[in-house]
């Protein structure tokens, strides 16, 4: 079993525009992917920018839009796996036609889409004038003989989420996020809990600096089942990258007993 070398792309990249934002995302994979790693994960609504108000609709895109499209090549030319986030336009045919999701979506490193997952719980007045949340709680895919769950920012601060991850079989949970001040404290110490309690690796990817009325506290990272952080970005630019190990990963979940001393019959009234 070997590990899965993970880079975390942290960066606001240009609010509003989505072609600046796919050269970055493309920069990101060619130095990650050139340093071995497999797949390159990326902010929560990088394609577009958070702050950027009533443009989130305009610059909305379907799930099978051009941007995945361009994506997809990135992935394929450099031999990566591509999680981002993005607004996501409802697709034809669906009950609300006119829905607009906090989305992230995971490209294959053939160009393939392999997952797409709609935020559930959306924070604040902004995001909930903008978007429509999503229901579903547990979207997986297999990559590399891991499987990948994906939440977006605010989802990883309910344990129940996290905790379904767990008992669906999640190896590493991705989390796109816009963490804003003065929310540093979860970056710091509820993901690495969250990585130890549901012993599965984590890697948070925020955004950085000004935007808007927000200021992003930066501070990605990849926590590991044990609840050590593998590796933290600062509060700049940067792409940070660890390795996801699963023979780690067998090993610590075999020695902590969480999952396996849990009495879900007394859980009912949580409810």
């Amino acid at each position: 079993m070997t590990s899965l070398h993970t880079a975390l792309l942290q960066s606001s990249g240009r609010p509003g525009d989505v072609a600046h934002n796919l050269r970055v995302l493309e920069d990101a994979a060619r130095e990650a992917a050139a340093t071995g790693a497999g797949l390159l994960a990326c902010p929560e609504l990088f394609l577009t920018g958070y702050a950027i108000g009533g443009d989130v609709h305009r610059l909305a895109e379907t799930a099978d839009g051009d941007s995945a499209g361009a994506i997809g090549k990135i992935a394929a030319e450099h031999g990566i796996a591509v999680l981002y986030g993005y607004p996501e336009r409802a697709a034809q045919g669906e009950s609300d036609s006119t829905a607009v999701y906090n989305s992230a979506q995971l490209i294959g490193p053939a160009g393939e889409r392999l997952a797409n997952y709609r935020k559930t719980h959306l924070f604040g007045c902004f995001e909930r004038e903008f978007f429509t949340p999503g229901e579903r709680a547990v979207v997986q895919a297999e990559l590399a003989g891991l499987r990948i769950g994906v939440l977006i920012c605010y989802d990883v601060e309910f344990p129940e989420n996290v905790r379904a991850h767990a008992l669906a079989g999640t190896d590493l949970l991705l989390v796109p996020t816009a963490q804003m001040h003065p929310f540093q404290f979860v970056p710091e110490s509820v993901i690495p809990v969250r990585a130890f309690e549901n012993q599965m690796y984590v890697g948070y990817v925020n955004r950085v600096g000004a935007e808007g009325e927000f200021e992003f506290v930066g501070l990605s990272c990849l926590a590991g089942p044990d609840g050590v952080v593998r590796t933290r970005a600062g509060r700049t630019e940067q792409l940070v990258r660890a390795d996801v190990d699963p023979a780690f990963l067998k090993e610590s979940r075999a020695g902590n007993p969480y999952l396996h001393d849990r009495r879900p019959e007394l859980y009912g009234p949580l409810t």
